[in-house]
């Protein structure tokens, strides 16, 4: 069983050959909550909020587990099951999706991106084919018509900003393959998407710089300078002033004619690449730590909200 939430939220049971959404709004977020925290009791009041937010009807916790009911009739685990499916588990003060054997689209998204992102500067054809990969994952955006409170509307967020930094990584490997002519489409409709997102400016200025348009390619500057400094107050980056000074001046590195000239290691890799790469591992082990720092907030969140929630209930009369 596999669960996708890089788009509307699917179940996939491969053994059955199924693949079917949830219905209802409050089953996909729950299920979605349960998944992206995985691992995780998430207490019965945690749960509450996220689907309904700080008022939540008197019926709350009722509606909670003929939901989790539902959920686990979806699923159907077999109960002589071997224990590698995903199951909802019940503890003494929520509930934990217990993590099966098959990955979740979003875990797939991230090997294929991380590696693609890795080798950019070493292997750009490769990184090409891994982050297109990675990319075609995504049947919409992410959780879509599933968010109901903060868990997963931070984790959409979080999610979003990491496919658009893959579609940066990917042009910026089409132009190191000399593709500029062929993405200079999708780069436009992306500065369309994010009109303020500069990266994008700028993988576009040098896409159609070098494939001879250099006016087109300095109107993207001005336009974006211009809708800065009117919506925003603002100027664009240093780094987007000097791409612009770059594009006046016909400066032969944007063209990519100045690599010969870069020092090399005896297998012929530029050191710049072998250093670009060295600082994606870098970050690569940084974004890991704080994945884990992440999940050890997260377990003491939940163990916070289990030892408050009894204090939080109104006493019954008597007690």
């Amino acid at each position: 069983m596999q669960f996708r939430i890089l788009g509307p939220v699917e179940i996939c049971d491969d053994k059955r050959h199924r693949r079917f959404v949830p219905p209802g709004r409050k089953q996909r977020a729950l299920l979605a909550t349960l998944v992206i925290r995985a691992g995780h009791v998430l207490p019965v009041d945690r749960l509450i909020n996220e689907l309904w937010g700080a008022n939540p009807p008197a019926t709350a916790v009722n509606s909670l587990q003929a939901t989790i009911a539902r959920l686990r009739r979806l699923m159907d685990v077999p109960k002589t099951g071997d224990g590698t499916d995903w199951v909802i588990l019940t503890q003494d003060s929520g509930y934990v999706m217990r993590p099966g054997r098959q990955a979740t689209d979003v875990d797939r998204f991230t090997e294929l991106a991380d590696e693609g992102r890795a080798i950019v500067a070493m292997n750009p054809g490769r990184a090409v084919a891994l982050l297109r990969q990675s990319l075609a994952l995504w049947r919409g955006p992410a959780l879509e018509d599933a968010i109901c409170g903060d868990i997963c509307a931070t984790f959409a967020i979080q999610l979003e900003e990491k496919r658009l930094a893959v579609l940066e990584a990917l042009y910026d490997a089409g132009l190191r393959t000399a593709r500029h002519a062929e993405i200079i489409g999708e780069l436009e409709a992306l500065v369309g998407e994010h009109p303020f997102r500069e990266r994008f400016h700028d993988l576009l200025m040098v896409a159609l710089y070098r494939s001879g348009r250099q006016p087109e390619a300095l109107a993207v500057y001005e336009r974006l300078r211009a809708r800065l400094s009117r919506e925003l107050g603002l100027e664009p980056s240093p780094a987007l002033q000097q791409r612009v000074q770059e594009v006046l001046n016909r400066t032969a590195e944007l063209n990519g004619a100045a690599r010969t000239g870069r020092r090399t290691t005896p297998d012929g890799v530029p050191e710049t690449d072998l250093i670009v790469s060295g600082l994606f591992r870098e970050v690569g082990h940084l974004r890991h730590r704080l994945e884990l720092l992440t999940r050890e907030y997260n377990a003491l969140h939940d163990r916070f909200d289990a030892l408050v929630a009894p204090l939080a209930r109104p006493k019954a009369v008597g007690e």
